[in-house]
């Protein structure tokens, strides 16, 4: 046989193997589709408010899984032995703080059991290890690391038994509640009025509100509250020694709240318990513009043409961390005049007039928009050299001294003025030294 002929040959055999895997093939999958069975079902509707008994039976369920959570949490005690522990098996040669090596690490999650091997994984080991050249780690650390988790762990189950949907988001009420029951559990609101318990959850939820929400839906994730480092601050207040200075700079501390609160009460002045654009206009040092008290106004929630004691948080929130990004969408929503997400020479110009009218109202020299002008589009560098976007401002770095040339006389000469103002801190610094 020649060679054209083997081909031949072999080509008719591989065609005769396909043809007959093909079959066999098909009709496997033919059977298989009429044994097979139906996708199972992966998702299930919330049950509506007018089924009780699916909505109580999955409140049980969801409790009893929380509870079986927390059961398998370490408690004080076994932290303690875990400690113990990592105490006698340090691994040499000593030095000012006790180390251990990954062999000594492991033998640790080993005598400790099964309830710390979620702990004693190489990669933790590896997440805690910095420069030794031993190749160790700090047993404190390896101790404040699983302490962290712990905590992260029991607050998350804490938060859950918050959240009615098992969704993992919590509702403003659903907050309200959470602070509401946490506040006998802080020994630094011990002295405050049960009457005040209602604004104090009031302005505690706001915070997290305002910036972890900022589609302004009403709801916030459990993983973002964890994340924000709020309930830190939040349950600093469990220490009872904590200083003054720490106090008055945490947002949830009793001084911080009763002062927000006790502004908001000064600046309302017809005591109506709301505050018209003429009472907000004297807030901080008065020097806010008309037009931008008028635009706070026209774009948050008001009753009536007032301001009531929550959207006066925001707007306290906002003007306190003008370098945040939540801020600046807030701030960035007032000066969009027009709702075109972008902000241009007219939007600029018709805000600095503001400022203008209080320069005359002060007998001050009115500075010409236009350098103005060059300056903010100098400052923020945007992508589109004519206008600027809410990114474009969060990205420059200069965010905060936009708004506070465009909103507020003083914030535009404390910028206009930044040069001596420099020098003056240096030579009081100076001063200090010698």
């Amino acid at each position: 046989m020649d060679e054209k002929s083997e081909i031949l040959v072999l080509n008719a055999e591989d065609e005769g193997t396909f043809q007959k895997l093909y079959s066999e093939g098909l009709k496997y999958s033919k059977q298989c589709s009429e044994e097979s069975m139906p996708v199972p079902k992966f998702y299930t509707k919330l049950p509506n408010h007018e089924n009780m008994i699916s909505l109580k039976l999955r409140e049980e369920a969801r409790t009893a899984f929380l509870q079986k959570k927390s059961k398998e949490l370490l408690d004080n005690n076994e932290l303690q032995n875990l400690w113990t522990l990592l105490d006698k098996n340090h691994s040499p040669p000593a030095g000012s703080e006790q180390m251990i090596n990954y062999i000594d690490f492991l033998k640790v999650g080993n005598i400790a059991g099964p309830k710390y091997k979620a702990f004693f994984t190489p990669d933790v080991f590896a997440r805690l290890l910095q420069n030794d050249i031993h190749g160790r780690i700090s047993t404190m650390a390896v101790f404040n690391y699983i302490m962290r988790k712990v905590w992260l762990q029991q607050t998350r189950i804490g938060l859950s038994l918050y959240d009615a949907t098992g969704q993992g988001l919590l509702t403003e009420m659903d907050l309200e509640n959470y602070i509401t029951e946490l506040i006998p559990t802080l020994p630094q609101l011990e002295g405050l009025e049960k009457s005040f318990h209602s604004f104090y959850v009031c302005t505690a939820v706001r915070k997290f509100l305002f910036f972890l929400d900022p589609l302004k839906l009403g709801k916030v994730r459990i993983q973002d509250i964890l994340a924000s480092g709020f309930l830190d601050e939040l349950l600093e207040l469990r220490d009872e020694e904590l200083p003054k200075d720490a106090q008055d700079s945490n947002w949830f501390s009793a001084p911080s709240a009763l002062r927000v609160y006790g502004q908001y009460l000064n600046l309302d002045t017809n005591r109506n318990g709301m505050l018209c654009q003429e009472e907000l206009r004297r807030f901080g040092t008065g020097t806010l513009t008309r037009v931008f008290i008028q635009r706070v106004f026209e774009e948050c929630m008001t009753y009536e043409k007032e301001m009531d004691y929550k959207t006066y948080l925001d707007f306290v929130l906002a003007m306190d961390n003008k370098k945040e990004p939540q801020a600046l969408q807030y701030f960035f929503r007032l000066l969009d005049v027009n709702h075109r997400n972008h902000l241009n020479t007219f939007d600029l110009h018709f805000y600095f007039k503001g400022v203008q009218e209080l320069m005359q109202q002060h007998k001050q020299e009115v500075v010409a928009f236009d350098d103005v002008n060059d300056e903010i589009f100098d400052m923020v560098r945007p992508a589109d050299p004519s206008k600027i976007t809410l990114q474009d401002l969060i990205n420059c770095g200069y965010g905060e001294t936009v708004i506070n040339i465009l909103i507020d006389l003083d914030g535009f000469w404390t910028y206009e003025n930044r040069e001596a103002v420099v020098v003056t801190d240096k030579n009081n610094q100076d001063k200090q030294d010698t």
